[in-house]
């Protein structure tokens, strides 16, 4: 049965999936880039960004499931790109150069609307008006079949579990404090929300958490 999943999204000790004051040269905010030291230097990582080598291990087993069995993509503003308000122009096409690593369908929610981005390897950015169920409505059409996969960022995650449109949230913690900036579980009751503690692996670059909807 599809799923709705969130994988390889990565907090800090205190909860934060973001530092304070994002901005285009530190889109995860101050000292935030340091939540992916599990991540960036596994064999999956390298992979996804067309090169070899790598750690192996259980951080690199679980990275290797990003996109694992995924149709299509679902994220937020903030996590596509730094600007906001009205699109000034076509010009912004996301972070991750001309090849993104998704190569499906990806909705992206916005207050602004503009027309689908076609990118090499298959990528197409398609951006959304209608809030996080009309995303998910047109990306599981979209996914024929396979599961979806929210990427992020904190506020578009929240909105899926506050909702319960999230079947399996894999995160990752990073052992530093950001002290501020976006909080990824403050003030959610996960168990009202029907969820529990299905993985748990402590390694020495991270500690990993699935935490999995009750159906």
């Amino acid at each position: 049965m599809a799923r709705v999943r969130v994988h390889n999204f990565t907090i800090s000790l205190d909860g934060y999936g973001a530092g304070p004051l994002q901005t285009r040269e530190d889109p995860l905010g101050v000292g935030g880039e340091a939540l992916h030291e599990w991540f960036i230097p596994t064999r999956a990582f390298q992979r996804i960004n067309g090169k070899t080598g790598g750690t192996t291990g259980f951080d690199d087993d679980i990275a290797a499931r990003f996109g694992e069995g995924v149709g299509a993509w679902i994220m937020g503003r903030n996590m596509f790109g730094p600007i906001r308000g009205p699109w000034p122009d076509d010009g912004w096409r996301g972070w991750w150069g001309k090849n993104p690593p998704y190569h499906g369908p990806v909705f992206v929610l916005t207050h602004h609307g503009r027309p689908p981005i076609e990118m090499e390897g298959g990528t197409v950015f398609h951006f959304v008006t209608g809030g996080i169920r009309e995303a998910l409505e047109r990306a599981t059409a979209a996914a024929e079949g396979k599961d979806v996969q929210i990427g992020g960022g904190v506020a578009t995650i929240r909105q899926g579990l506050e909702a319960r449109l999230i079947d399996e949230l894999h995160v990752a913690i990073a052992p530093m404090l950001l002290g501020s900036g976006e909080h990824l579980l403050h003030g959610l009751d996960l168990t009202a929300l029907g969820y529990e503690c299905t993985t748990h692996v402590p390694t020495a670059a991270a500690t990993h958490v699935v935490l999995t909807r009750r159906r």
